[in-house]
């Protein structure tokens, strides 16, 4: 009898204790208090779709999202029927993209036999130009030999690799990740001060560039907008509009100026107005001769378009959320926006080109890549990548 007297005691104490929280927390909910979120502290995509939910749905057309992706299942081999599924190097090696049970692979033969099978895990790239793929193996991740360039409809040697060689085990360090995922976390084993292994957290990777890998960790501004919908002003998060014009080009630059900078810090704390020189270094070979690959920054940085104007920044072209292709003759507009009396020469107006629709092919022209260069099925000869130039120029 004691005990069960003792029993209810207990109980009731503690039914009363979450009936006094239960009222605190209800109070605190409804006089709007902040929770204790630090500056470094994340909201994540879906909190910010609260508030934001017409800049998400741009977003989601947005080649920033696609940057990198998780392949599931066979979803690869959905893609245009047109794309031939083998890729040959000579009459003995070849590699197939097949289904399997366990989904979509790229699978290497010499003379009809098998070599290795790779799976398709992940997959970087928009798409706009082309796909390169990724295989896990515990925690490193490969590059799978095989891109997929979707201007040409058709799979070709990764850029870079061996040709006439299999070559699967092309690591995709943290590096990488820092222009194509948003986080990744990373172990790092050393002996004395050299780094003899790199594994990535495989469950750590947020894929493609989200919300908060340009506007900063957002958690604090949206405890404080949540709980106070009457405050039509931003609280706690950094304003594109108020930045300067090295602020907003940094934001840009810090994927835009190439990978073989010398990081002087992960750029995955890097935040929108922070200066991008605290963590790469800028004293290297591409801020002299920059690739129109991966170096846009560079390349705009020495145009005198962008030397000559103070407010020339990269969106100033650019949606930065959505996807809006505005075509030649739109972008040739922001041109003419600043250039209404330009004279061209004689040889030029006789050329037949409507000078107002296309400002660009002849001011910002194709130009092979010297950092990529790819190999087609069944051919020995080296293509070249084209890519839109971002020095606006005479040429």
């Amino acid at each position: 009898m004691v005990g069960f007297k003792r029993l209810m005691v207990v109980l009731s104490s503690i039914g009363l204790l979450v009936v006094l929280f239960s009222q605190c927390t209800d109070t605190d909910a409804d006089k709007g208090y902040e929770l204790a979120a630090a500056d470094s502290t994340k909201a994540g995509m879906a909190t910010c779709i609260q508030c934001h939910r017409n800049i998400y749905d741009d977003y989601l057309i947005s080649p920033h999202q696609k940057t990198s992706s998780i392949i599931k299942g066979h979803e690869l081999l959905q893609a245009d029927s047109a794309i031939s599924n083998q890729f040959s190097f000579d009459d003995h090696l070849k590699i197939a993209v097949e289904r399997r049970d366990s989904g979509a692979y790229q699978v290497a033969y010499v003379d009809n036999e098998e070599q290795l099978a790779r799976r398709f895990d992940v997959a970087f790239g928009s798409g706009k130009d082309a796909i390169t793929f990724a295989t896990w193996r515990g925690n490193r991740l490969n590059q799978l030999q095989l891109t997929y360039f979707s201007r040409l409809k058709t799979w070709a040697n990764s850029p870079g690799y061996r040709n006439q060689q299999l070559y699967f085990s092309r690591e995709i360090d943290v590096r990488c990740l820092e222009c194509h995922t948003s986080f990744a976390e990373h172990k790092i084993t050393k002996t004395g001060s050299l780094v003899t292994s790199q594994e990535l957290i495989r469950g750590s990777v947020a894929y493609g560039i989200d919300c908060e890998r340009c506007h900063g960790p957002a958690a604090k501004h949206a405890e404080f907008q949540l709980n106070h919908p009457e405050q039509k002003s931003s609280k706690y998060i950094s304003l594109y509009k108020s930045f300067t014009r090295k602020q907003k080009t940094d934001a840009c630059a810090v994927c835009h100026s190439g990978s073989d900078r010398k990081a002087l810090r992960s750029t995955f704390v890097f935040k929108a107005g922070d200066d991008l020189d605290e963590f790469l270094d800028k004293d290297s070979e591409t801020v002299r001769d920059p690739d129109v690959h991966g170096q846009q920054m560079q390349m705009l940085a020495g145009s005198q378009c962008f030397i000559q104007s103070k407010t020339l920044d990269c969106n100033t072209c650019h949606s930065i959320h959505g996807n809006k292709n505005e075509g030649l003759a739109g972008y040739s507009n922001k041109c003419i926006s600043c250039h209404q009396t330009v004279k061209h020469s004689d040889r030029t107006l006789s050329s037949g080109i409507v000078l107002k629709e296309n400002c660009i092919d002849c001011h910002m022209p194709k130009r092979s890549s010297k950092a990529i260069s790819f190999k087609l099925s069944g051919n020995s000869k080296i293509a070249t990548y084209l890519l839109r130039t971002h020095k606006i120029a005479v040429y």
